[in-house]
């Protein structure tokens, strides 16, 4: 198997912020021609979007790309609901675990495998606030330290 390039395209930062991700899955996207094209000059954004299976089917709600300028008459909707290719087992694994209490699926990448579209989707449990709060001391101090340690190493 040959190295296959990986460019990112969107990344959702504040899923990491409001959730603890307990797994990953790569899946790839049936996009329409013009999104693709849309894609390729990196206009999509992820931040409002999630992720609902339906019918033995997942698809992502909310997943922005933008209209390509050339696109004219074959543009689709850019808020238009997204089916994600996945494996039928994969698929049961995350509808029973979801089924659980507080579990959801966020987006957390967009990005290109090759020349495939690929989104990389996180089995997630919602943080407390007091969690999030000990996240953000733990940023601070490694800042703080970071600060120190450069002040240090200039004298």
């Amino acid at each position: 198997m040959g190295k296959e390039s990986v460019k990112l395209i969107a990344n959702n930062k504040k899923a990491y912020h409001d959730y603890f991700i307990d797994e990953t899955y790569e899946t790839g996207i049936a996009l329409h021609g013009t999104e693709v094209k849309s894609l390729r000059m990196g206009k999509c954004s992820i931040k409002e979007s999630f992720i609902r299976v339906e019918h033995g089917e997942v698809f992502v709600y909310g997943m922005h790309i933008s209209p390509y300028e050339k696109g004219n008459i074959f543009n689709k909707d850019p808020l238009r609901v997204k089916k994600l290719l996945m494996h039928r087992y994969e698929i049961n694994k995350i509808s029973g675990k979801i089924k659980e209490k507080g579990y959801t699926l966020v987006p957390l990448k967009v990005y290109f495998k090759g020349s495939l579209v690929k989104v990389e989707i996180g089995l997630a449990r919602g943080k407390k606030l007091y969690d999030k709060r000990q996240d953000i001391a733990k940023k601070d101090q490694r800042r703080e330290a970071e600060k120190e340690f450069k002040v240090k190493n200039l004298y």
